[in-house]
């Protein structure tokens, strides 16, 4: 599996990321050279969450993300 998708005539957002509608109905986008990001279930909330990650990424905020666990620990 490849992490690019196919090079079309697509619209570019911001001047840096495409969306385009896969075979399943569900909306991916990718850097202008190929490299896939966000994979939603609108083409809105693809733009939107495409446009949050790379700001995010830019400024580097991902690497300063609390994670929490989700297991509760003990016996039940």
């Amino acid at each position: 599996m490849t992490d690019k998708l196919p090079e079309e005539s697509l619209e570019l957002y911001d001047n840096c990321f495409h969306v385009k509608e896969s075979a399943w109905k569900t909306w991916n986008s990718c850097q202008t050279d190929g490299t896939k990001l966000v994979t939603s279930l609108s083409k809105q909330l693809c733009i939107d969450a495409t446009r949050f990650y790379l700001k995010n990424k830019q400024e580097a905020s991902l690497e300063n993300v609390r994670t929490y666990e989700g297991t509760v620990g003990g016996k039940l």
